[in-house]
């Protein structure tokens, strides 16, 4: 009898040990989970703020007279794909496709600046001015958001390939997540040409 006892006490502690393991590592993975969502919306929110500054620029140089409708153009229909693009962050392909839009839109606005440099008038207005302060600072921030996203998806990465939580994400449908990766082509140092005649 004291050893039916004493062997019914084992199995209920032992199911007791692993329910409680299994609750922390779930919660542990939710916590995780949750921290990679809300650092991916610190990213969009970022990207956001840029397309709102985009559109105010856009707007003040639509203003300035005989300023070259073809680049401003690229920049709209740019804009308007970056927007379109919705994410699904556990899927790579979607977050692929997010982030080549929105380098799109970052080439073709660069493109617009660098023609705008052209027109002096729009080069003094102090509206212009502020817009090219506050764009290089909206790209900090996306830079520093895109790091914090990364270093979310790292911290619950490690969650839900580490053992023992590797079982209970299996178990509850817990998978990796996609990194924001650099741009293709970045790796490469641009081509700076100081041959000034």
């Amino acid at each position: 009898m004291k050893t039916r006892n004493l062997g019914l006490i084992i199995v209920i502690a032992a199911i007791l040990i692993l329910g409680g393991c299994g609750c922390s590592s779930y919660n542990g993975l939710v916590k995780g989970d949750q921290s990679v969502q809300n650092s991916w919306s610190n990213v969009e929110t970022n990207y956001q703020r840029r397309t709102d500054l985009y559109n105010s620029v856009v707007k003040t140089i639509q203003g300035s007279a005989n300023f070259e409708k073809s680049t401003l153009t690229a920049v709209i229909e740019a804009r308007s794909k970056a927007t379109s693009v919705q994410v699904d962050i556990n899927d790579p392909n979607s977050l692929a496709k997010y982030q080549q839009a929105q380098g799109q839109l970052q080439s073709a606005f660069g493109r617009l600046l660098a023609v705008a440099e052209a027109y002096p008038q729009l080069q003094t207005t102090k509206a212009f001015q502020d817009f090219q302060q506050q764009i290089e600072g909206t790209e900090n921030r996306i830079n520093v958001a895109r790091r914090d996203y990364n270093d979310a998806v790292n911290g619950y990465n490690l969650q839900v390939r580490s053992f023992p939580n590797n079982i209970f994400a299996g178990l509850f449908h817990f998978q990796t997540k996609a990194y924001y990766k650099a741009d293709a082509g970045s790796e490469k140092a641009p081509d700076i040409n100081f041959d000034i005649k």
